[in-house]
């Protein structure tokens, strides 16, 4: 045979012939005893349930709660990594997140009875402003009116003053011509401020008008409240930081790294100060109540050979006095490349687990045909 196929044949012929000279033949019966066709393959014991669980983000690894050996529930924190810019990054986004349901909470409710007043108080101010334009208090012109003449008739006593000096080569520099240049120009504001209450410039009739429109609009908006569209946008937005906050809450839950399921811890990968990498292992972690057997060199030939439910036998270089029977449970439909070529994985379960019964013992085992 050129493959690990070792075949239990054994026949035995008992053959018993006397030929006695003269002597009559006794017949001696002749004896067969069967065969029985093996598989041979090697195997890895390994627990029904196991797995290596890695990390889920990156970062620098701050305490180890297991070591190899520890028993442990399902969601029990195996490992922590440091989780200060997670925690962080949670607390910005519950800010956010409080920053836009405030946003849209004050949209729905709409204006407050102070801001509706505000408004109409700026449209009060500017019809105001824009009717003391276009119609002046009389008692201002009246005011303007006596400022302007009184500027008048300063301005004709400093003109005679100067004048009855002004032959002088040094007049210039007289007080009557300072006295002078003052109530000119005295003159000269009442004048400008009695025009532009009678007949004020356009471009500060439209500004009025200009101001009295804004007040107006404003007024509109903030009795009418928020458009639909404009709360439909605060509401995406409060949606958005809901999302964002719990994404962040999924980062900072990601720096404890959980048991999957209830076991025994086989290997620790990581210590703690290392920096790990998402998705570098760092717990393996075995359910160590159903062990089995992994064959691990089982070629392309012989495994056409071997069905689900055949009968085989276990033995174990640890166990020499031991034999444990098993069934075939599972043959994995995909190979896998080896250096020899391709290995398919054939499951053995034990009907006897003993305690001395390690994972990751290597295992002999013979498959019956």
């Amino acid at each position: 045979m050129t493959r690990k196929t070792a075949v239990g044949l054994l026949v035995l012929t008992l053959l018993m012939a006397g030929c006695a000279r003269g002597a009559e033949e006794t017949p001696t019966p002749e004896v067969e005893m069967g065969y029985t066709p093996v598989i041979s393959v090697t195997g890895e014991v390994v627990p029904a349930v196991w797995a290596t669980v890695s990390a889920q983000t990156g970062g620098t690894v701050v305490e180890v709660l297991v070591e190899p050996g520890d028993e442990v529930n399902e969601g029990d924190v195996l490992v922590r990594i440091d989780p200060t810019d997670a925690r962080l990054a949670v607390r910005q986004a519950e800010a956010a997140l409080a920053a836009a349901r405030a946003r849209l909470d004050e949209l729905e409710a709409g204006a407050r009875p102070e801001e509706v007043e505000a408004a109409k108080a700026e449209v009060a101010l500017a019809q105001a402003a824009l009717q003391r334009l276009l119609n002046p208090d009389p008692v201002q012109v009246a005011v303007a009116q006596a400022e302007l003449a009184q500027a008048e008739a300063a301005l004709r006593i400093a003109q005679a003053a100067y004048d009855r000096v002004k032959w002088d080569p040094g007049a210039g520099a007289r007080p009557e011509a300072l006295q002078l240049e003052q109530a000119t120009g005295a003159y000269n504001v009442a004048k400008a401020r009695l025009e532009a209450l009678l007949n004020p410039p356009s471009a500060d009739v439209a500004a009025a008008r200009a101001q009295l429109q804004q007040a107006q609009a404003r007024l509109a908006l903030v009795e009418a409240g928020a458009r639909p569209e404009t709360i439909a946008a605060a509401a995406a937005e409060v949606a958005r930081a809901e999302a964002s906050l719990e994404q962040a809450q999924v980062a900072l839950a990601r720096c404890e790294i959980r048991a999957p399921f209830a076991g025994t811890v086989g290997w620790v990968h990581v210590r703690a100060g290392e920096l790990v990498a998402l998705g570098q292992p760092v717990i393996t972690l075995g359910d160590l109540a159903t062990l089995r057997v992994e064959t691990t060199d089982l070629d392309e030939v012989d495994v056409a050979r071997v069905t689900v439910g055949q009968e085989a036998v276990v033995t174990f270089d640890a166990l020499p006095e031991r034999m444990f029977t098993g069934r075939v449970t599972r043959i994995d439909p995909m190979a896998e490349p080896g250096a020899a070529g391709v290995r398919y994985t054939v499951i053995v379960e034990l009907d006897e687990v003993d305690p001395a019964i390690r994972w990751g013992m290597t295992a002999f085992v013979d498959i019956r045909e």
